[in-house]
């Protein structure tokens, strides 16, 4: 094969990784709020400052880990989830598609268990 192929081959895989996104799975107890960062630990969602709770991860709207020091912004759309001590314990930044979807429904689980 030659290395023009190879080279086109390569460049449509990568091309063609965009068009295979998935949703992300929410968690049923998701909550949705605007994120503003705040000195670590403390995140502020929906006007009320919040506990990011030890081990809390954030993924951004590609869904890679985002380190809470490198989050930067105001008014950012988040789903959000709440440990039992209710700290912030999971963070999704949303992408303009996801703010557009309804969150799940958390009686669905229950229901369906």
């Amino acid at each position: 094969m030659s290395m023009s192929r190879i080279v086109i081959a390569c460049t449509l895989a990568v091309a063609s990784l965009g068009a295979h996104a998935r949703e992300r799975p929410f968690p049923p107890m998701t909550m949705r709020g605007v994120m503003t960062p705040a000195y670590h630990p403390h995140v502020i969602i929906n006007a009320k400052e919040r506990v990011l709770a030890p081990g809390a991860r954030i993924w951004n709207q590609q869904n890679l880990i985002e380190m809470p020091a490198a989050l930067r912004g105001n008014g950012i759309p988040v789903n959000y989830t709440e440990d039992f001590n209710g700290e912030i314990d999971r963070i999704w930044i949303l992408t303009e598609d996801e703010t557009r979807q309804k969150l799940p429904d958390p009686m669905s689980r229950i229901r369906n268990d």
